[in-house]
């Protein structure tokens, strides 16, 4: 009798795992759903935790690029303009 719970318990947890391929497997093909299962699994971080885990000195330099590259590529679009406009 006690193997027959202890069976009963595998076979519950089996089936759990099994439960979650398959689940797992239908989302596959359904983007949405992929998405969704994805997004789901996210830890949302403290305030406290990302500015531990941040580093702010680096994080503005990389704005600074962004943004002169962005100025960059903004006044080559409008070279570009003048160039396709003249023509």
């Amino acid at each position: 009798m006690k193997d027959d719970k202890q069976f009963e318990k595998d076979s519950s947890a089996a089936d759990s795992s099994a439960d979650s391929v398959d689940e797992y497997l239908q989302t596959l093909g359904n983007e949405d759903a992929r998405e969704q299962r994805y997004y789901s699994q996210e830890q949302p971080f403290s305030a406290d935790e990302m500015t531990r885990l941040v580093n702010e000195e680096r994080l503005n330099e990389l704005l600074a690029q962004s943004d002169a590259f962005l100025s960059s590529l903004n006044g080559e679009i409008k070279d570009f303009g003048a160039v396709v406009d003249k023509d």
